[in-house]
């Protein structure tokens, strides 16, 4: 389906076959959207389409560079490891792009100076495309586009306060407003690549839900941003916090939401769903606050989950008590040291246990520093793989070498040496240390 003037989807059906056919369609917006050297900012391709057999990379990102004071292509594919990344110029360009979507990928998520275009294909191969103008703004220099996923003047924002009566971002909250549209960004080709791999059916509602979701800035962000996308979204924002959930919901109530968008009242660790979730969000949960969260996703078997984990102590603690290995004792002599490399140990760790749980893992930086110093994304895809002896070794060596026990592990790993077939363990739930759970540096947005 594509979008009309009017703002209805249109069907758009084609053969089903990789290839692309003469008819004016999807993929031919799709094709000049990708050939149009002075509008693409980004593309990416993702998933497989149903009945053919996978691409050789999971997925690949388009965009175009200047080198050498000529525009190239530039085109990056991913495996599981690594990205491979290639630069094509002149009438080159045309024959790379024909080739790439002559790939039977599921999905195709296009970025451009005026409008987003997300393209999937329906297990019965049919294209569905969706068009949305965005509000973008460009600067000097190619490569110095400022993209604005989430538009200024939306009405959640105005009634958030985060922008004022006439649609422009208050001085006061450009580093809030940053926070949830760099989060955004990444949430949305990762759905359209869940999607396209068949791990979130299209046939019924997308359910996702916000875990310590705060002030629900993230909430309200991520359900206006699928529903314009032409999800038929249900969403659900867990916080134990009375004065918040009062809050959220005077503010669903006056954007006319409340039907699709609720509040619960649980822990993190405590709340339970009517439906499996699809998509699993946590930002800024304090502390062990993100391993409750991760744990909730993986015991739902959530395909996607992103987590932006703040604070951690947990790791912190432990590490001042140990007795680092020989040559690393320079790493947690002083105190500040020691604090980033716990902050880098704890999340390499927890993607580490999520690997071993069936999940691909990515560890991106989803905002620049300036914004929040808590500026790390984990981007979890439910594959159901089994771990490798290498993977459970890997692990088994880092926690054993560093003397350290993380949260998440005890949750989600057997207690006894990493096994594939041992039942999962889980422990009684940390409570989170007092005073952290407010909008700055608590749990959620």
């Amino acid at each position: 389906m594509a979008v009309g003037d009017n703002g209805a989807m249109q069907p758009v059906v084609r053969s089903g076959e990789p290839a692309r056919s003469a008819e004016a369609g999807a993929l031919d917006v799709v094709r000049a959207a990708l050939l149009d050297q002075s509008s693409l900012v980004r593309a990416l391709a993702s998933g497989r389409r149903r009945g053919f057999d996978p691409p050789a990379y999971l997925r690949v990102e388009v965009r175009y560079v200047d080198l050498k004071g000529q525009r190239h292509l530039q085109i990056t594919e991913f495996d599981e490891r690594q990205a491979h990344t290639r630069n094509v110029a002149g009438a080159d360009v045309e024959k790379a792009v024909d080739e790439l979507l002559d790939l039977p990928y599921g999905s195709w998520h296009v970025e451009t100076t005026g409008e987003t275009l997300r393209l999937r294909y329906t297990k019965k191969g049919k294209e569905l495309l969706h068009r949305q103008d965005d509000n973008r703004e460009q600067e000097t220099g190619h490569d110095r586009v400022k993209q604005r996923v989430l538009d200024p003047a939306a009405p959640f924002l105005i009634e958030l306060g985060i922008s004022d009566h006439q649609g422009r971002v208050k001085p006061s909250r450009q580093a809030k407003y940053k926070q949830i549209e760099e989060f955004c960004k990444l949430l949305a080709p990762a759905l359209d690549e869940a999607i396209g791999a068949g791990r979130i059916a299209t046939d019924r509602p997308l359910q996702v839900v916000d875990l310590g979701c705060g002030n629900a800035y993230l909430t309200l962000a991520a359900y206006h941003l699928l529903s314009v996308a032409g999800h038929d979204v249900r969403m659900t924002g867990i916080d134990h916090n009375p004065a918040a959930r009062k809050r959220n919901a005077r503010v669903v109530e006056a954007l006319g939401w409340q039907d699709h968008l609720r509040f619960v009242d649980a822990t993190i660790e405590a709340a339970e769903l009517d439906v499996r979730p699809d998509v699993v969000l946590a930002l800024h949960a304090c502390d062990t606050a993100t391993d409750d969260a991760l744990a909730r996703a993986v015991g739902w078997e959530a395909p996607l989950v992103l987590a932006a984990p703040c604070c951690h102590h947990d790791i912190q603690k432990q590490l001042k008590s140990v007795t680092p290995p020989a040559p690393y004792a320079l790493m947690t002599r002083y105190g500040i040291v020691r604090e980033r490399f716990a902050d880098v140990l704890t999340d390499s760790l927890r993607a580490a246990v999520l690997r071993q749980v069936g999940y691909r893992v990515e560890v991106v930086q989803f905002v620049d520093s300036q914004h929040t110093p808590r500026n790390l994304l984990l981007r979890a895809a439910r594959t159901g793989a089994k771990p490798t002896a290498d993977l459970q070794a890997e692990y088994q060596a880092m926690v054993t070498e560093w003397q350290v026990n993380p949260r998440l592990a005890q949750l989600l790993l057997p207690a006894e040496p990493p096994s594939a077939e041992a039942p999962l363990a889980a422990t009684e739930p940390a409570e989170a240390p007092p005073g952290e759970r407010d909008a700055g540096a608590g749990v959620g947005l």
